[in-house]
């Protein structure tokens, strides 16, 4: 028997929502009725969303999405998978459908940056006076970027903007490239940039998702993986070349592997191989590997002499570098 298609869909629209917190709760029905799992995110100014189902289920949302004026031209990036990507289904009312916690709101429909396409984008990133900056978190650069990025030290996107203040002479006098997974982000960063006396500004349309798939470019100059925010964590993106940019967090060699650290106070996620997650407890510090919750140690039913000797183990072989 064949085994049933399933496809994930990554979306968002920047679109007046009246009584957001409403429509939440019946979107949600809606998608559960479905047998959708996913997270979509629901403010007074748009919806952003990722979803799974087979192919049956995720083609039915993306007609009635469409078939609602609101969302007529709303565009579904759509890739194959083997199983939902997703253990739960939710829709959540959120004040901000991107945060970035400004003084002064942007809205993507009146200011945002030039959108190039991923021909274009790639003829752009070559030019010598062109800076190419991610807007996304240190984690999703660290495995995978395009080719001579800046990587911002931020570890959510509210935290970009003072970074660009901090770092601002990077940009002027330079055309501005920006780049997330599916294109949200830059749609209201780029028009802050704008407002913050930046003016050659230009994003990815579609993002790296888009880019990854078309048949033109087929990813190039891009290095590594995509993180992507479902279980899958991480998709490739260049079709031509596979050049692994992750180092693992406790060795520095190349990894690709993400892992949660098992301290849930901290959940830092990190690379890290099979051999080391299981070497230094799953745990990111040495706080981390002794903390009484340390999911790893419970998960192997460890003993405390046991747990003791690995500590011991590890801190010989620094005693020893």
């Amino acid at each position: 028997m064949e085994k049933e298609k399933y496809q994930v869909l990554l979306y968002y629209k920047f679109v007046p929502i009246d009584d957001h917190e409403q429509f939440a709760t019946e979107h949600l029905e809606f998608c559960k009725n479905l047998g959708l799992k996913g997270r979509i995110l629901v403010s007074h100014n748009g919806i952003n969303g990722t979803v799974s189902g087979t192919v049956e289920q995720t083609n039915a949302y993306m007609e009635k999405m469409h078939a609602d004026p609101r969302f007529e031209d709303i565009f579904f990036k759509i890739d194959e998978h083997d199983g939902h990507a997703f253990k739960k289904m939710h829709v959540r009312p959120r004040k901000e459908l991107v945060t970035l916690r400004l003084e002064e709101p942007v809205d993507p429909n009146e200011l945002t940056g030039e959108y190039l396409k991923p021909n274009e984008f790639y003829e752009a990133m070559q030019d010598e006076n062109t800076v190419i900056l991610d807007t996304r978190n240190d984690y999703e650069y660290d495995v995978g970027h395009f080719r001579g990025a800046i990587r911002p030290d931020i570890h959510s996107f509210r935290e970009l903007p003072d970074w660009v203040k901090e770092n601002k002479h990077l940009l002027e006098g330079k055309r501005v490239l920006t780049y997330c997974t599916g294109g949200i982000r830059c749609e209201k960063f780029t028009g802050w940039l704008m407002k913050e006396g930046i003016e050659d500004v230009a994003q990815l349309e579609g993002g790296i998702v888009t880019y990854g798939k078309d048949p033109e470019v087929q990813g190039k100059l891009w290095d590594g993986l995509c993180y992507v925010f479902d279980n899958r964590l991480t998709v490739p993106i260049n079709r031509t070349e596979h050049v692994v940019v992750g180092k693992d967090h406790f060795d520095g060699k190349p990894c690709e592997r993400y892992v949660n650290c098992a301290d849930p106070v901290c959940n830092k996620q990190i690379l890290c191989s099979e051999e080391n997650e299981h070497k230094y407890l799953r745990g990111c510090t040495d706080a981390c590997r002794r903390s009484p919750n340390n999911l790893y140690v419970k998960e192997h039913g460890l003993t405390k002499e046991e747990v003791e000797e690995r500590l011991k183990a590890i801190e010989q072989e620094k005693q020893e570098v």
